[in-house]
């Protein structure tokens, strides 16, 4: 079998690819990384036959309806989820198939209704979601949130399985990338050892945790499967670039690095802010924002947009895609990132 975590560092989310004779299952893809899971099944050889969510996610928008588009897979979802969208939805006991091996679906509700747990034929792995996270647990403030519920199906459907069970989640904020049920037994502070529901409820009760930022966008596109609103163009062909759901194409730094020759970078900041405190790129162009919405002219090709954090240069793309410009990247991060990750700037402070 084979087996892969990917990973996105935005959301901090964690994407399994699982195939076996040929055929693959992805869990909880990512909407922005759905074109590197896409040229992982084509470079392994494999036919994607599901992408399957753990349950309606908050903090990122899924990948399904884009792998669907682009591989022809089913889309699968927890039928408490709310959504209508998935080609299946699945129940207890239920079992998704990939070769000769399959993942069994297991309901884990109370950080979300809709929210199941995913378990190798073998019971060597599961895929947790936000149920079960390493030592610690899905949030049930917001969304369909019960922790007495949540707690019932972490130690009912989760911790009932064999010790050296290999857990998998959804998310890790500290670098962690799985556990076992044996550990979790023992060390998770919220449900391990004596924890009883009523400690766990008052635990998660008294998080203070602040609301997902991507919520708002995130609920509403996850019911739909991830479909955007606005069509999904071609890449331009300059450099390795993804989709965002906001509906822009964004390059990484270490990708720009490598595309400089090949493209301008449009800096859209006012003059002042390129011989501030962040410097700014090699041979850039500079055009402020408030120049570009009146009509200011800009270079021929390829055009990368970059701004002190990412913002105001995906504003930028969306004018020039007004003019018809369809070859125009932003900068993921903006200076902030590229400076953070120590690639080369002219100015700025040490």
């Amino acid at each position: 079998m084979i087996f892969r975590q990917l990973f996105d560092p935005r959301s901090s989310t964690y994407t399994y690819l699982l195939a076996d004779g040929g055929e693959a299952v992805i869990v909880d893809p990512v909407f922005e990384h759905a074109r590197r899971d896409a040229a992982l099944v084509r470079e392994l050889g494999l036919r994607l036959q599901w992408t399957v969510e753990t349950h309606v996610h908050a903090d990122h928008v899924t990948g399904g309806w884009l792998l669907k588009r682009e591989l022809g897979s089913g889309t699968v979802l927890g039928h408490g989820g709310g959504a209508d969208c998935a080609d299946r939805l699945v129940h207890q006991g239920d079992r998704i198939a990939f070769g000769e091996r399959w993942i069994e679906v297991r309901e884990t509700p109370g950080h979300t209704d809709g929210c199941v747990t995913y378990v190798l034929d073998d019971q060597s792995m599961a895929f947790t979601g936000d149920a079960l996270l390493v030592r610690g647990a899905g949030r049930t403030d917001f969304q369909q949130g019960d922790a007495a519920r949540l707690y019932r199906s972490i130690h009912e459907q989760i911790l009932s399985l064999p010790e050296d069970t290999a857990l998998w989640p959804a998310h890790d904020y500290s670098g962690r990338t799985s556990t076992t049920v044996g550990e979790e037994k023992r060390f998770n502070p919220r449900v391990g050892g004596a924890q009883s529901v009523e400690d766990f409820v008052g635990y998660m009760t008294n998080l203070g945790l602040p609301h997902p930022r991507q919520i708002d966008e995130a609920v509403p596109a996850n019911l739909r499967c991830g479909r955007p609103l606005e069509p999904v163009g071609d890449a331009p062909g300059f450099a390795p670039l993804r989709w965002t759901f906001a509906g822009i194409w964004e390059i990484e730094p270490e990708d720009l690095r490598e595309a400089l020759s090949r493209v301008t970078v449009l800096d859209v900041r006012d003059p002042a802010e390129l011989d501030g405190p962040l410097g700014h790129l090699p041979g850039v162009v500079n055009v402020p924002l408030t120049e570009l919405a009146a009509g200011a002219d800009v270079p021929e090709g390829p055009l990368v947009t970059v701004c002190r954090s990412g913002a105001r240069s995906a504003q930028a793309v969306v004018l020039l895609g007004r003019r018809e410009r369809r070859d125009v990247a932003n900068l993921a991060g903006g200076m902030l990132r590229w400076r953070a990750l120590g690639l080369p700037v002219e100015g700025g402070a040490e």
